[in-house]
């Protein structure tokens, strides 16, 4: 484990982004709340926040942080559904595990309560948007077509 007791503790923030590809009858049924197993999202997102509260007990050698806010968002897309979430604290190290961990169980709370509906269903792109904070400052994912994410 890294030793992040020397460093001052700053705010932090990390943001997160997941998709959940499935039939375009699957998210139908997901944005009418017309999934037998209950709310989706609504769930997806108690999921996602308490996954981001308990990233220490799943990831080894990740530190235990305070975590001030977690925000987990949804789009429905025609086939997906794109998770994204942001995780703040004001602590010695980044929450970037945090929210990568949050848009990960959201997506597969998704997953999980839409499986009798589509079988086919498929978690991707998960990945690192933005982080602010720490001695390394702010860090932008890349646009597609090579700009930077604003």
């Amino acid at each position: 484990m890294v030793d992040v007791t020397p460093k001052e503790p700053t705010h932090r923030r990390a943001l997160a982004r997941c998709r959940v590809m499935m039939q375009s009858e699957t998210t139908a049924k997901v944005a009418n709340n017309a999934i037998n197993k209950g709310d989706v999202l609504g769930t997806a997102r108690i999921a996602g926040i308490q996954a981001a509260k308990r990233t220490p007990d799943l990831v080894p050698l990740c530190h235990p942080l305070l975590v001030g806010a977690v925000q987990v968002n949804f789009t429905i897309g025609d086939d997906h559904v794109e998770v994204e979430a942001q995780v703040e604290t004001v602590d010695r190290t980044g929450v970037e595990m945090e929210a990568l961990t949050a848009c990960a169980v959201a997506a597969l709370t998704i997953y999980d309560m839409c499986k009798s509906a589509d079988r086919s269903m498929v978690i991707g792109e998960l990945a690192l948007w933005e982080k602010t904070g720490g001695s390394s400052g702010t860090w932008r994912r890349a646009g597609l077509d090579g700009s930077l994410v604003v």
